[in-house]
């Protein structure tokens, strides 16, 4: 078996142990060869249980090994205790390997504990309280399909968290081709007219010097305007993008246990950055009332674009009278950004819940 990666988290399956002394002291004081033999098989067990988390490369001996000291364990003496560590710690190890070992692993384990019941029902009955030990039975048995569950919520997690990772990258990548864009759409045509005025100046220096003073005069005022062009660009680069407020935003519906949808995503992450950042000042509001007063278990946020304006619904379905307050400063606030961009900010309820709307006008960019 291969491993794909380690796991940060390997470590807590040594909280385990806690319990390998009531194990043992099934065999103390030792009264005979019966006794060192299980006790040594414990302490083979210890390190062995220790190399399936720190040698990986060695866990097609480890693994077995384990399992058939256990094993051993459940049939011969019927110790059901001690199987529960491979019932946790090798599902959970296995979690991330092809299922086909885990299938194999349970046939093994799961011969083990019928033997060991076959065993205790057959031979030794009459020294056991059978319903005392029922309930410890119920839970060796459940032991791999939990840590193996255990262990796929784990992955997803992981994967969730890689996933946001290169989402985040994606992001990054897509506001670097928004700069780049702005770059090339204002100051590369603006610089482009000033060679050209540089270039005729010094034609005409020659040929006509009277009228170099006028083109000096268009090259500066250009310089001037650039200059403005870059301090504006600096400013965007100090406010977030759709796609950013977003990002953020997700994570704290996440975190309260909401939903989001959205809709026109993607192509609202092409508007021009004006207009993002005017959107991006007032989103994030919306969603935090949402989130603090709505009651809410689902969000959809519609993005679109039309022929005189872009707009942005935000939708919910919680309860639409905790949202709408007098006096709100959230909504106050929202409604004098949107004035401020020129733009129109409404709110409504019914029975779905509440919907705010914000609308900027395309003369007004």
């Amino acid at each position: 078996m291969r491993k794909i990666f380690s796991r940060p988290d390997a470590w807590m399956n040594y909280i385990w142990l806690v319990y390998l002394p009531m194990t043992m002291s099934f065999y103390l004081p030792v009264r005979s060869w019966h006794d060192v033999f299980w006790l040594l098989a414990i302490v083979i067990f210890l390190a062995d249980y220790v190399l399936v988390f720190e040698k990986s490369a060695w866990r097609r001996f480890t693994i077995p090994i384990e399992l058939l000291i256990t094993g051993a364990f459940c049939v011969f003496e019927m110790n059901f205790y001690i199987i529960i560590f491979s019932g946790w710690q090798l599902p959970y190890t296995l979690g991330h390997y092809p299922k086909k070992y885990f299938n194999w692993f349970c046939l093994v384990y799961y011969l083990c504990l019928g033997g060991g019941i076959i065993h205790l029902l057959t031979i030794k009955h009459n020294n056991f309280d059978l319903a005392s030990v029922l309930y410890m039975l119920v839970f060796v048995f459940f032991s791999p399909m939990l840590a193996y569950g255990l262990s796929h919520a784990w992955l997803r997690r992981y994967q969730l968290r890689q996933d946001n990772r290169r989402l985040e990258a994606i992001v990054r990548q897509g506001e670097r081709d928004r700069i780049a864009r702005d770059l090339h759409d204002t100051l590369g045509q603006s610089f482009s007219m000033i060679t050209v005025k540089a270039e005729l100046a010094q034609k005409l220096l020659v040929k006509r010097p009277e009228q170099v003073e006028s083109e000096l005069s268009d090259i500066a005022a250009a310089s001037r305007k650039n200059l403005q062009l870059v301090r504006n660009i600096v400013s965007d680069l100090h406010q977030k993008s759709l796609t950013e407020v977003l990002l953020e935003q997700g994570k704290n519906l996440a975190a309260a246990d909401l939903i989001l949808n959205t809709k026109g995503e993607s192509e609202a992450a092409e508007w021009p950055t004006s207009v993002q950042n005017h959107f991006a000042e007032v989103l994030p509001e919306a969603i935090t009332n949402i989130i603090r007063h709505a009651h809410a278990h689902e969000v959809q946020i519609n993005f679109a674009e039309f022929k005189d304006r872009y707009q942005i619904i935000v939708l919910d379905d919680g309860r639409a009278k905790d949202f709408i307050r007098s006096g709100s400063h959230g909504i106050t606030g929202m409604e004098s950004r949107m004035s401020e961009a020129d733009g129109n900010f409404e709110i409504s309820h019914g029975s779905h819940g509440t919907q705010v709307q914000f609308e900027i006008f395309k003369e007004q960019q």
